[in-house]
């Protein structure tokens, strides 16, 4: 018989009758990780170099052609594209929001050929940072003032956040496929597409927020990985065991990655300020990482060691990097004479005079930001409250015409419809109400850290909403949440395959299964899609897609 090879370190040897045992079922033991493995997981071995950015840029290829197609159409201002692309385009011009006329007059002229671009230059009040108007306006600088133009960005955004998160999740759960799979779930969301087509703030947020979460998943890593490298080297049996002193003492070195989150948090706050519950969120996330870390690592007092070497740097990269990235965004309104508010300050004395007249004059300008934001309690027909989000009671309807027979498309004896609504897939999103629950039992029950992620951001997004249920707001804010909800579903077919070691059958079954169900999601989408695009169908189709009386 030939000799056995030795285990390699960390795994166990196979007893001669745990072998015989193998042909009627039995497992072995499972490998004990080694402590550096325990502190940053492996990858698994590539098929091919290119393995792990071929699949990711193939589902965001297929992202962006959904998201390009006919991209101008409808040739008009959907729902607040009306202030965005115009304020978008002052800012091009101006460096801040100028003076339109009534939207009854200015749009038309804007949509009309020859065009007519009614802006003129006192500063107007304007209830969001300008950040997103920003990105909104480099595609109005690219393509100029119509429909293609102010919506490019957003598509382009749209596209490159499939991309990054097939790149998260497979930093995440350490699988390409799966990482693929989120991301394959998110280009066919419909809520996520429809933002994607529509030029307003809240995918810009998420963008920035997700290239947040990204940044701090690198920098996990790599801050981990620092920390395994300065433990002692391995003992004879291949293991390194715990060292408190090290744990407790150790630096994790320069952090770039943080700082890049401090910068992407900071944009996703001077697009709409409900970026800020990101940061509060992330900055907590970051922290007990960084406490798991030096606890797995050996540290008898994993806090005070954070307390020491992490807090302080952890902060300052984050907050007031941040803050900087916010005020930077508000350049060109530093630089101008006539936006809003901009001299209020000039020549007021008081407590704060200290403080530079530019600076105060903002803090005043968004303080009446804020005073409108808390106080819009104006009814909307599509005004929805945050418990409904999650199971899509109440979608916003952006866009609907109604073409007689004969005309626009309309080929039946009767009338048509041509809608688009914010509608995320259904079967995507009740399948993510579950998933949520079983993040909930993986996180306080067995205590993993990717659950844990996963509804922290989810937290961020979604629980401040129900600090204003009086306030009028709308079910698309929850785009936000698009990213971490198909994690969620991710994490949860991938549970349906089965632990490590389970049988063949038992994966089978539960691949089927997962299989399906990523197939009626891919129906789902396909099913809705004229209502998402704008397509012009009979009166019924469109009724027999309304699913649910709210929707309506």
């Amino acid at each position: 018989m030939a000799a056995q090879s030795a285990p390699r370190p960390g795994h166990p040897r196979s007893t001669a009758w745990e072998q015989r045992l193998r042909r009627f079922g039995h497992l072995p033991r499972p490998r004990v990780p080694s402590l550096r493995d325990r502190l940053v997981a492996p990858f698994p071995r590539p098929l091919t170099r290119w393995s792990g950015w071929a699949g990711p840029l193939l589902v965001a290829a297929l992202a962006g052609v959904l998201r390009f197609w006919r991209l101008g159409s409808p040739h008009t201002l959907v729902f607040d594209e009306t202030y965005y692309a115009k304020d978008a385009w002052s800012l091009l011009r101006l460096g801040y929001e100028g003076t339109w006329p009534d939207r009854k007059i200015a749009d038309p002229q804007v949509l009309a050929d020859p065009q007519v671009i009614p802006l003129s230059d006192p500063g107007v009040f304007v209830a969001h940072p300008p950040a997103g108007k920003w990105v909104i306006a480099l595609g109005e600088w690219l393509f100029g003032l119509d429909p293609f133009g102010w919506r490019f960005m957003t598509a382009v955004l749209g596209t490159l956040s499939v991309l990054m998160l097939c790149r998260i999740g497979r930093r995440l759960f350490r699988s390409t496929a799966l990482g693929c799979l989120a991301g394959a779930l998110m280009a066919v969301d419909g809520l996520h597409y429809v933002m994607s087509r529509t030029a307003l703030l809240d995918l810009v947020v998420m963008f920035f927020a997700l290239a947040a979460f990204g940044c701090l998943l690198i920098d996990r890593d790599r801050a981990r990985a620092r920390l395994a490298a300065a433990l002692p080297p391995p003992e004879p049996d291949g293991r390194t065991r715990p060292h408190a002193p090290t744990a407790a003492r150790a630096g994790t070195g320069p952090r770039p990655w943080r700082l890049a989150a401090g910068v992407c948090l900071g944009l996703a706050s001077s697009a709409k300020w409900n970026g800020l519950y990101f940061l509060a969120f992330f900055v907590a996330l970051t922290l007990l990482w960084d406490v798991a870390a030096r606890r797995t690592a050996g540290a008898h007092h994993p806090y005070r060691a954070v307390l020491r070497k992490d807090l302080g740097w952890s902060l300052l990269s984050l907050i007031p990097v941040a803050a900087l990235t916010y005020l930077a965004t508000w350049t060109g309104w530093f630089r101008s004479s006539d936006g809003y508010d901009r001299h209020w300050a000039d020549g007021r004395g008081g407590t704060w005079s200290w403080i530079p007249a530019p600076l105060r004059s903002l803090w005043h300008y968004e303080y009446g930001v804020y005073q409108f934001n808390v106080g819009l309690e104006s009814f909307h027909k599509y005004e929805s409250n945050p418990w409904s989000w999650l199971v899509l009671g109440r979608p916003v309807l952006f866009h609907y015409e109604s073409p007689k027979p004969g005309t626009n498309g309309c080929h039946t004896t009767t009338d048509c419809s041509q809608a688009i609504l914010a509608l995320g897939t259904p079967l995507l999103w009740w399948t993510a109400c579950a998933a949520l629950l079983y993040l909930l039992y993986r996180w306080a029950l067995r205590r993993d850290w990717r659950a844990g992620a996963i509804l922290c951001a989810v937290a961020a997004g979604y629980l401040p909403w129900f600090l204003y249920q009086d306030r009028t707001i709308f079910a698309f804010y929850a785009v936000v949440l698009v990213p971490y909800l198909c994690l969620a579903v991710t994490m949860t077919l991938a549970a349906l395959l089965g632990p490590p070691g389970a049988t063949e059958s038992r994966r089978t079954r539960g691949a089927i299964t997962a299989g399906v169900l990523v197939l009626l999601i891919a129906w789902n989408f396909i099913y809705f899609f004229p209502i998402y695009t704008g397509q012009t169908i009979p009166y019924a189709d469109w009724h027999a897609r309304m699913w649910l009386d709210t929707w309506i």
